[in-house]
């Protein structure tokens, strides 16, 4: 279960507030091809020595109803200015946001492709995650909903 030293409908205040087992809830507009894709699941985010594991798995469900089974991970870490850093599973840095704030925005650059997301954490420990990825290929909104299992 997610630290409960955060406080109810604030904001996390440091990188231990996100351990825990969270359900995921995921809509994905995909505005290129016109259809919208769901993802139900849990994120797990563990203490390591360097700082959390954040393990997504989940099954993705397709505009006909096929179903298929998806994983992410990422590394979290604390950043010396307080931001959280997040890191793919390669070591790869993919952007920083601040958990003090009630809402935080970050942008990272994937050549052809420009992801921008927001965090909101003003229900905390309810939160979510607003991604919008465009590029020559790519037009989509992805929102997630975090909520602690």
């Amino acid at each position: 279960m997610p630290d409960e030293t955060a406080a109810a409908g604030g904001s996390p205040r440091r990188l231990a507030d996100f351990v825990g087992l969270w359900r995921i809830e995921r809509r994905i507009d995909d505005h290129r091809a016109g259809q919208v894709l769901r993802f139900h699941g849990e994120a797990a985010l563990s203490a390591t020595a360097e700082g959390l594991e954040y393990l997504e798995s989940g099954e993705m469900i397709l505009p006909d109803g096929i179903r298929m089974p998806g994983t992410r991970r990422y590394f979290w870490t604390s950043g010396a200015d307080g931001t959280i850093e997040v890191a793919f599973a390669d070591g790869r840095f993919f952007h920083a946001f601040d958990p003090t704030e009630t809402t935080a925005d970050a942008r990272h650059w994937c050549d052809p492709d420009r992801y921008a997301v927001g965090y909101d954490f003003s229900a905390w420990p309810l939160w979510s995650t607003r991604w919008s990825v465009n590029g020559p290929r790519k037009d989509y909104l992805m929102k997630t909903e975090f909520r602690p299992s």
